[in-house]
């Protein structure tokens, strides 16, 4: 039975650090997948970029991108999602990715704005390869459904357990 783990923390608890460590903790090419992180200028976060695993990298969403859609302030480039996420996502859920490891960062509103983004994380998550993707505490249609689904854990993330977590799953996944 594949390992299927949501990270689930509420905003600065540290889900995009603690995937990045456990990617770092794994044997190289162990796993696909992408991580994001917030774009900052003069202090002031004014958007997202997502980089793949294997280190392609473009800006997600941004204060001065049209949209839409349009996710809080940000419009969002659905165009990075497929030439990015979907990549790093399909060949795992397919028969020759069997066995594979899959890090997603994150199923957030941005993410999950992209319908074929949306198909392939439910494609994934009856794949036979392992998954750990992180999550927001907050409620969302398609994130509670996955929360609520037997064969799959979701695990709190706390700045107080955020350090030893990533060592803890990586042994579990090796």
């Amino acid at each position: 039975m594949p390992t299927r783990i949501l990270l689930e923390g509420r905003p600065g608890a540290g889900k995009t650090t603690a995937l990045r460590r456990l990617a770092a903790l794994l044997p190289t090419h162990a796993a696909t997948g992408f991580t994001t992180e917030e774009i900052r200028q003069s202090g002031a976060r004014v958007g997202f970029a997502l980089e793949t695993l294997a280190g392609r990298r473009e800006v997600l969403a941004h204060v001065d991108l049209p949209g839409p859609p349009r996710v809080g302030k940000y419009g969002v480039d659905l165009g990075v999602m497929e030439r990015l996420a979907l990549p790093s996502l399909r060949p795992a859920a397919t028969e020759e990715g069997a066995g594979r490891l899959v890090l997603i960062d994150e199923l957030g509103r941005m993410e999950l704005a992209c319908t074929a983004f949306r198909d392939a994380v439910d494609a994934l998550f009856v794949a036979e390869v392992d998954v750990v993707a992180t999550v927001h505490a907050h409620r969302d249609s398609f994130t509670d459904a996955l929360k609520r689904r037997a064969d799959i854990e979701v695990v709190q993330l706390t700045p107080a357990n955020r350090d030893v977590l990533p060592g803890e799953l990586a042994a579990r996944l090796q």
